[in-house]
C-alpha cells in the first residue's frame, strides 16, 4: 500500500486528506464556501507536515480532475503539481463524478444487483454534469453535460432502480419524476474518500504526466465582462 496526498477542490468544499495502508489518517475540510486559493494552502502544509512527524514516505498526489468548477480545479491542480515536483513523487487523476460514488458504495445504498448510479454536478439552472455507472463502478454512459428532462435518463430508469447524487441531484428529482428514480443527500466529493480510487490506479499504474496533465473541465471556461460601476 502506499501513502497518498488527497486533494479536492472541484466544487465549493475544499478537502485535504493523507492515505497510507488503504486507511484515511488525516483529514481537513472547509465547507464555508469556495475559498480554495486560501484554505487549499493552509490544508496541504498541516498535511505535510502531518506525514514528515510521522515518518511516512509520500509516494504520490491524487486530484480530483473535473469535472467542475473551472477555478477550483486550477487551483487544485496547480498545487498537486507543485507538490509533485517539489517531492519527486506521482501525480494520480481522479475523477470527480467517479468519487462522488465511493460514499454511496460504501453505505451500501444500492441494493439491487442491476442498480445504477448517477452522481450529477451542478451546471446551473436545469443542467448537470452526469455520468452513469453501475454497482461495480463500470461507466455504463460517459459523462456529458445533461439539461434534465423526464426524458434524459428514461432509458436506464425503465430497466431498473437509479440512484441519483452529488449537488446537482435534488433540483433534478421532480422533473426526472420515476417511480425506479431515488435521491441519495448530502453526497459531496471529498478528499477522504478518494483513496480506493488512487489505490486501484497505482496497482494500474495509471499515472498521470505531470507537465502535462490538464483537468477535465468538459465546458469552456467563459470569461464575464464585469458590471461598470458608473
Amino acid at each position: 500500500m502506499s501513502c497518498i496526498l488527497n486533494l479536492e477542490t472541484s466544487t465549493d468544499v475544499c478537502s485535504v486528506a493523507v492515505s497510507n495502508d488503504a486507511a484515511c489518517i488525516f483529514n481537513k475540510e472547509d465547507h464555508s464556501g469556495p475559498h480554495h486559493n486560501e484554505t487549499l494552502g493552509s490544508f496541504v502544509d498541516e498535511a505535510l507536515s502531518f506525514i514528515d512527524s510521522h515518518d511516512l514516505v509520500l509516494d504520490a498526489v491524487a486530484v480530483s480532475c473535473g469535472p467542475g468548477s473551472y477555478t477550483g480545479l486550477r487551483i487544485g491542480t496547480s498545487m498537486a503539481k507543485g507538490i509533485c515536483y517539489g517531492r519527486d513523487v506521482r501525480l494520480i487523476a481522479i475523477p470527480t463524478l467517479e468519487l462522488l460514488a465511493v460514499p454511496v458504495l460504501l453505505q451500501e445504498l444500492p441494493k439491487a444487483e442491476d442498480a445504477l448510479l448517477v452522481p450529477m454536478l451542478d451546471a446551473r439552472r436545469m443542467e448537470v454534469y452526469a455520468q452513469v455507472f453501475d454497482r461495480a463502478l463500470n461507466e455504463i454512459r460517459p459523462v456529458q453535460a445533461d439539461i434534465v428532462t423526464a426524458d434524459t435518463y428514461r432509458e436506464q430508469l425503465d430497466k431498473g432502480p437509479v440512484y441519483f447524487f452529488g449537488n446537482g441531484a435534488a433540483k433534478c428529482m421532480s422533473t426526472i419524476n420515476h417511480a425506479n428514480a431515488h435521491l441519495v443527500e448530502g453526497i459531496l466529493p471529498l478528499a477522504k474518500n478518494m483513496f480506493p480510487l488512487a489505490e486501484k490506479r497505482i496497482a494500474q499504474g495509471k499515472y498521470e504526466d505531470v507537465a502535462y496533465f490538464v483537468p477535465f473541465y468538459l465546458k469552456d471556461f467563459v470569461a464575464k465582462t464585469p458590471k461598470k460601476l458608473l
